[in-house]
């Protein structure tokens, strides 16, 4: 949207000139005076418009900015805590002024020093780090600076979009790509959201929101193993793509099968089974540009041993989005409660995915990621806890055991539905 380009690009000359002058000099006011006239005019097209900043990616609700794609500005307002900015209403032009200096003061390295102000001065911009909050509004890993500031962000958007991209589907839609990709990009903003990064993980409340919570903890995760072995942002986006649709096969199998509570029989699990194959199918003949999630959605139920589904004639290598995304599906699966088990508890997967190593997953891969998880086990601790409802990858039960009927076709130590 050309008025969105033109008030950012405005927004960003205006605190460069404030750089340079002091307050009441001309060049100043005529900046911010100019920014004020573009957020006006975006107004009376977005009467509410707000902003993420990503490192290379801007976002306007959920529509990417192209016009900005890799925008200077955009990494530096992250930087300094403006991940999000909102108008609720009608701006005036103190308040604009306002936000303004003290997004200078951010730069400079004096930002706290307007945080009262903050607090006591009425306005309808909002702006700060995006933090994640549970059901009661409490703000999850609040950052203290921006105390007025800080964002909720609960995922529930996110959760309402993937549960839609799921029935489009089942409705014989085609899949729609920019909808996966902004999922994916606001996924990635709450990976950051902190000023450090955590795991925003799901715990489902009803076990037919299994795929829905699955693919979004399964992107979430595979994005963070990619960023943690170093894959650039487009590599980390494009792999995070892969892991929310890796599972889109499931929409062609009866509820009946995905939760049954016992084991499968034979022509269940070849249904079951078949949703690599028709996940491919789906993504292949909805969008050209989605390949590799093609792929990955093909390939992330083989093994490094050449076993696993499809099965083929000749061993061969999986691509290594597939074999990364494999450890993270397998890894939520055990994490999660099912109808047929209770979830595992965090020592007893690392351990399983530890011992699978050469056989089921890629070596360096596994290793990663069990020292990716071992370095945010406080964070796991966290998220475990019973009265934490809402985010979490699923707790054990009551002394760690595990129960449940074993389900053929998967690892004997799982006792359940290993990536189902």
């Amino acid at each position: 949207m050309r008025e969105a380009v033109d008030f950012l690009t405005s927004l960003a000359q205006a605190v460069s000139t404030m750089t340079l002058y002091d307050e009441g000099h001309p060049s100043r006011e005529r900046a911010v005076d100019l920014a004020w006239g573009h957020l006006q005019r975006l107004q009376e097209e977005v009467p509410t418009p707000h902003f993420t900043f990503l490192d290379d990616e801007i976002l306007l609700g959920a529509q990417p900015l192209r016009a900005l794609r890799r925008w200077d500005w955009g990494r530096r307002l992250s930087r300094v805590g403006v991940q999000r900015l909102e108008f609720s209403g009608p701006v005036s032009r103190p308040d604009l002024e306002f936000f303004l200096e003290d997004t200078l003061e951010r730069f400079v390295g004096t930002g706290s020093s307007s945080a009262a102000a903050r607090t006591s001065r009425p306005t309808a911009i909002r702006y700060g780090s995006v933090g994640i909050r549970d059901e009661s509004g409490e703000v999850l890993d609040d950052v203290e600076e921006l105390t007025t500031a800080t964002l909720g962000y609960d995922l529930q958007e996110e959760v309402r979009t993937v549960e839609w991209i799921h029935e489009e589907l089942r409705e014989g839609r085609p899949l729609h790509l920019l909808e996966a990709e902004t999922l994916v990009r606001s996924l990635t903003v709450a990976m950051h959201g902190d000023q450090e990064f955590l795991i925003p993980l799901l715990k489902i409340k009803e076990y037919d929101q299994y795929t829905t919570t699955h693919a979004m903890n399964v992107s979430v995760l595979t994005m963070a193993l990619a960023e943690y072995i170093g894959l650039g942002p487009e590599e980390v986006r494009t792999f995070g793509v892969s892991g929310l649709l890796h599972d889109l096969g499931k929409v062609t199998v009866p509820a009946e099968i995905l939760n049954k509570p016992g084991k499968l029989t034979l022509e269940e699990r070849e249904v079951m089974n078949g949703h690599t194959v028709e996940g491919a199918r789906l993504i292949l003949s909805s969008e050209e540009h989605l390949d590799l999630a093609a792929v990955v959605a093909y390939e992330h139920h083989m093994k490094i041993d050449g076993t696993g589904y499809p099965s083929f004639r000749f061993h061969r290598r999986c691509h290594q989005a597939s074999d990364l995304v494999h450890v993270c599906d397998v890894y939520d699966a055990l994490r999660t409660h099912r109808p047929y088990r209770d979830a595992w508890p965090q020592e007893k997967v690392l351990g399983y995915m530890v011992a699978g190593i050469g056989t089921e997953f890629d070596p360096d891969l596994a290793r990663a990621f069990v020292r990716m998880m071992k370095t945010w086990e406080h964070r796991v601790a966290e998220l475990d806890r019973p009265d934490r409802p809402v985010m979490g990858p699923g707790a054990p039960t009551p002394g760690g055991e595990v129960t449940g009927s074993l389900r053929e076709g998967d690892p004997p130590e799982a006792e359940g539905g290993e990536g189902d």
